[in-house]
């Protein structure tokens, strides 16, 4: 997956969670990069007509957009699954963020054999929680986080 990727995964998420055009500063913050890092970038992906850029309204996804955005969402599900579910990593998401990047088609493909993906998969993702509701993990913080309730 390459930056591209990950720039329309983000915009993608920031759409759900704000119900409409991503904001370039919340893009920013959530890339971990500047404002006018993000800006370029964003210029990059309309001239390859994956997304809309409005001045003072924030940031779409086009069709192809989105398209591509679902794909990349789905490939990082499947690291984090793979990580949390199979290798069980502690720190899974902070190992999927930085495998991301480096993990080509092929490689989430064989990941997918392994970890038995739910077909509603990239749909599963939930931008607040940052997480797929099928990971392990996600059962018992929701546990931990009920008890300590109590």
């Amino acid at each position: 997956m390459n930056t591209a990727d990950q720039y329309v995964k983000a915009i993608y998420l920031l759409q759900q969670m704000e119900n409409g055009p991503a904001a370039t500063g919340a893009l920013a913050d959530m890339m971990e990069v500047s404002p006018a890092s993000a800006n370029e970038m964003i210029g990059k992906l309309e001239s390859r007509g994956l997304a809309e850029h409005e001045k003072y309204k924030g940031v779409t996804l086009t069709d192809d957009g989105i398209v591509r955005a679902r794909d990349a969402l789905q490939t990082y599900c499947i690291i984090e699954r793979f990580l949390s579910n199979v290798l069980d990593v502690e720190e899974f998401r902070a190992e999927a963020r930085e495998l991301e990047p480096v993990i080509d088609d092929m490689i989430a493909d064989r990941l997918d054999t392994i970890i038995d993906r739910n077909s509603e998969c990239p749909d599963c993702f939930d931008p607040e929680t940052d997480a797929c509701k099928y990971l392990d993990v996600c059962e018992s913080e929701a546990e931990t986080e009920t008890e300590a309730a109590d």
